[in-house]
């Protein structure tokens, strides 16, 4: 995979000897390929190759890698299908919002319909109760634009028809494309774009014409616990009202996603085993009393080496922690440009020599920033924020972006030999917008 560059010692800077903190590259993986998901009826952006790009990375904002743990592939779980004329026989059209089919299956039980509804009891804590209590708040949301048409999942916000989504579903219906949602009890409705933040992947539409909906609640992501059972529910391929299963298998992943040129969005993750794929995107992860926990957003796939094929789910999903998105929600409600936390540093992976110290290195620090306040240096090397242990780059992009503007953090920083005893710094993180670009969240 590309490598990192390691940056050129300063002037001052004298030979590398002993345990000398130093940027380096991680060691060369197995031949696996980074990417998400294809985008709304067009190709899949070209694979990262399982690569770091060649620049440093500004923490809070742009991440070093596409990489998680450097194996496999980052996807977006946003379902489409191609539907240009140019991709010959084997194109498949985008399903139709009037086309939609209901399939029943009758038992001597009762009778469930893939809506969702059922004539059995469920015992409380059981993926039935789930389903049954949150199926009612869950869309298929269906959009085309002039690059193709596709589907993807909505969380209800509101009565009134506010649509909480992942941007990546919604973006392809910009520069006059259309939105349409399809509900649970099969009504349809056209739907408009209340605002989009790229940079959590975040976006609120809102259905036109509707009332009397049901909102899902809103749970808290900070009381998950590793293994607690989860439930994911969206229209994976197209299909609404799909349900699955699974555990949190880990909290605070670092996961990055985005095309190559364009916005990187990464984030702490939640990281579950429940079956997530294309079209799973925007849509719930609940706990067992229902409640909403994180946006199903991407997932990580075994690079199948063929262009643009779509692979499926291996257990590895990942949904934006719902404490990391109500923020930026109620922004995007009151029509308010989206804030991100911001730290003030760009920076690398770094290691010493003997690879038991690892961490954030720092290039450089922007004037009048958070870590400029704080005393921050290039060549310092930042191990952890509060308690979560930053690895690398990526662990620290994902850290901050867990944050609000405001927060104070305390940031554990070795400067110099990686035998130099640590130091803490207390630091109030600054508010970034995102029309400051490549710079916001840093």
């Amino acid at each position: 995979m590309t490598e990192t560059p390691r940056p050129q010692p300063g002037p001052d800077a004298g030979p590398e000897t002993g345990d000398t903190l130093q940027m380096q590259s991680p060691p060369q993986g197995p031949d696996t390929t980074t990417h998400r998901y294809e985008l709304p009826g067009f190709a899949a952006p070209p694979a990262r190759g399982g690569s770091r790009p060649t620049k440093g990375v500004v923490a809070g904002i742009l991440a070093a890698s596409l990489v998680v743990g450097g194996l496999a592939g980052l996807a977006g779980a946003a379902g489409y299908s191609a539907v240009d004329d140019l991709a010959g026989g084997g194109a498949q059209q985008a399903p139709s919002s009037a086309g939609n089919t209901r399939t029943a299956i009758t038992g001597s039980t009762g009778s469930t319909d893939s809506a969702g509804s059922t004539g059995s009891t469920a015992a409380d804590g059981s993926v039935e109760k789930v389903a049954a209590s949150v199926l009612p708040s869950v869309v298929k949301i269906n959009v085309t634009g002039q690059q193709g048409a596709g589907s993807g999942s909505g969380i209800i916000l509101s009565a009134d028809g506010e649509i909480l989504t992942n941007n990546h579903v919604v973006e392809v219906a910009g520069d006059g494309g259309t939105i349409s949602v399809n509900f649970n009890d099969g009504s349809t409705a056209k739907a408009e774009v209340v605002g989009t933040d790229p940079l959590t992947d975040i976006a609120v539409i809102k259905a036109e014409g509707v009332s009397g909906l049901t909102p899902a609640t809103i749970g808290s992501s900070g009381q998950l616990a590793v293994g607690e059972n989860v439930v994911a529910i969206g229209s994976p391929f197209g299909l609404e009202a799909t349900v699955t299963s699974g555990i949190v298998s880990a909290l605070n992943r670092p996961v990055s996603a985005g095309e190559t040129g364009g916005t990187d969005t990464t984030y702490p993750a939640v990281q579950t085993d429940a079956a997530i794929n294309p079209g799973n995107s925007g849509g719930p992860l609940v706990n067992m009393r229902g409640d909403v926990v994180g946006i199903n957003s991407s997932i990580r796939t075994a690079s199948s080496g063929m262009t643009g094929s779509e692979a499926g789910s291996i257990g590895l999903g990942f949904a934006i922690p719902i404490d990391k998105v109500m923020p930026i929600v109620d922004q995007l409600r009151n029509g308010e440009t989206p804030t991100h936390a911001r730290l003030g540093v760009s920076v690398a992976d770094a290691s010493s020599n003997d690879g038991l110290l690892t961490g954030a290195g720092v290039q450089s620090v922007s004037g009048g920033s958070a870590a400029e306040a704080a005393g921050l240096e290039r060549g310092d090397v930042i191990t952890k924020v509060d308690n979560q242990v930053i690895s690398d780059s990526e662990s620290l992009v994902a850290t901050i972006r867990g944050y609000r503007p405001g927060d104070q953090v305390t940031l554990t920083v070795v400067r110099g030999s990686g035998n130099d005893t640590s130091n803490t710094k207390p630091i109030t993180l600054h508010a970034a917008l995102d029309s400051d670009g490549g710079q916001a969240a840093s």
